[in-house]
């Protein structure tokens, strides 16, 4: 087990979660992750770079007879996910192992997951500046799995009609849509907004259905802090209190048609 770990609290403290004190920590983006996946209760899902277990947590706290299988390289790292499985009492919900996705266990030969959500690297080989933390380096820098490679072996493991959600720096999206062309369609991208005021979105939310070829569709996406800094009302909502972002739906930045002034009804 991984030395040095913290104690923390996701979901406003329904998710407990030890994880290095130094080097890779979870942020927002595995709760976002797990949240725009559109899963029922009985359906399967693989969580595909698992890290410490925070996205499928979060996902198991939202739909709570879902059961999922998070696959992760880094054999300490998987460790401490199971650690964090039992945790939060999830043992029969939850199956953490340690593998590669371009060459997965045989446990996992053949399976057909309802989805897959994935936290790829989001650091090109080669690219930037090296960290000096070795668990920060492993999980923002990809390693012998491209992107290209990583988002195949997501689809491999997916069934037909499957729903693949992943999490990618904005400036990547090129590179996500060109790996899915002709293999996954219905796709749709939520750009996430750091700010109301008007800059570029840094991350982005891809999702799309395996097989499916329905077209591309560019959502408003979700503006993540005020002005002043603090968390949107939207987000607050996600992040704090674990509701569900529908990234095909009406975006979740929409008022209630209620909220809206009248001069935005048309016709």
């Amino acid at each position: 087990m991984l030395d040095d770990l913290t104690e923390d609290g996701l979901l406003d403290g329904r998710v407990r979660l030890c994880q290095p004190a130094r080097g890779y920590r979870v942020a927002i983006d595995p709760v976002l992750l797990a949240a725009a996946v559109p899963v029922r209760a009985g359906e399967r899902i693989l969580d595909a770079g698992a890290g410490s277990g925070a996205a499928s947590l979060c996902l198991a706290a939202r739909v709570p007879d879902c059961r999922l299988v998070g696959l992760e390289l880094e054999r300490e790292l998987a460790r401490l996910a199971s650690h964090n499985v039992a945790l939060n009492g999830l043992e029969r919900r939850i199956d953490m192992m340690a593998g590669d996705l371009g060459r997965p266990p045989p446990r996992l030969s053949g399976s057909s997951f309802d989805h897959v959500m994935t936290n790829p690297p989001f650091l090109a080989a080669g690219s930037g500046t090296p960290s000096p933390e070795p668990g920060r380096q492993r999980a923002h820098r990809e390693g012998e799995v491209e992107l290209v490679g990583w988002l195949a072996g997501c689809l491999r493991l997916l069934r037909p009609g499957g729903h693949l959600t992943l999490i990618q720096r904005a400036e990547r999206l090129g590179e996500v849509l060109s790996a899915l062309q002709g293999k996954a369609g219905d796709l749709v991208v939520f750009p996430l907004w750091p700010a109301a005021e008007r800059r570029a979105a840094k991350r982005v939310l891809v999702q799309g259905r395996k097989g499916a070829r329905g077209l591309l569709r560019l959502m408003r996406g979700l503006v993540l802090h005020e002005v002043d800094g603090r968390f949107t009302p939207a987000a607050e909502r996600i992040l704090r209190h674990g509701a569900a972002l529908p990234l095909a739906d009406r975006p979740v930045t929409d008022p209630p048609a209620s909220d809206r002034p009248a001069s935005d009804h048309h016709g």
